[in-house]
């Protein structure tokens, strides 16, 4: 294996991964590190998490139809993990029906754009603590399973 690995072509990707890797490099342009399909304590598993310079921390909630929107039940779980909240979508997804309060990404595989900033809701200092060690742990778990495939992992969650 070659490292750093082969990046899978666009057309491999579901559509909610093709979302979350344009959103990933557009914050990448924004100098936030992110990891996708970030697990987090209550068995709720994050799209998208950002982590930024100052600390601050987003998720996003990729959705590729009406379908798989209005089948989400546990997107408010998501609010008391981070301090923005956004939802990204195609061109094509109908907007109106994402809640007003909540921030609005527009993406496709190879970008994306913010189109409403979500609001600010600060996360209680031990809550950030939990979680920017959690992503730091994953992030690294991720990297050297890349580095080491064929170790046998210390039990952190991937």
């Amino acid at each position: 294996m070659t490292f750093p690995p082969t990046i899978p072509p666009l057309s491999t990707l579901s559509p909610g991964q093709a979302l979350a890797r344009g959103v990933a490099r557009a914050f990448d342009q924004l100098g936030l590190a992110s990891v996708a399909e970030m697990p987090l304590r209550p068995r709720l598993r994050a799209d998208l998490m950002a982590l930024g310079r100052k600390g601050e921390i987003w998720i996003v909630e990729c959705k590729s139809s009406r379908a798989d929107f209005t089948s989400d039940r546990k997107w408010q779980g998501y609010l008391e993990w981070c301090d923005r909240y956004f939802w990204a979508v195609d061109g094509a997804f109908p907007t109106e029906l994402l809640p007003a309060d909540t921030g609005l990404i527009v993406a496709d595989g190879y970008g994306a754009e913010i189109l409403r900033e979500a609001p600010y809701a600060p996360l209680a200092p031990a809550r950030r603590k939990a979680v920017t060690l959690d992503f730091a742990r994953v992030a690294a778990q991720r990297l050297q399973g890349l580095r080491d495939p064929g170790r046998t992992g210390a039990g952190l969650r991937a």
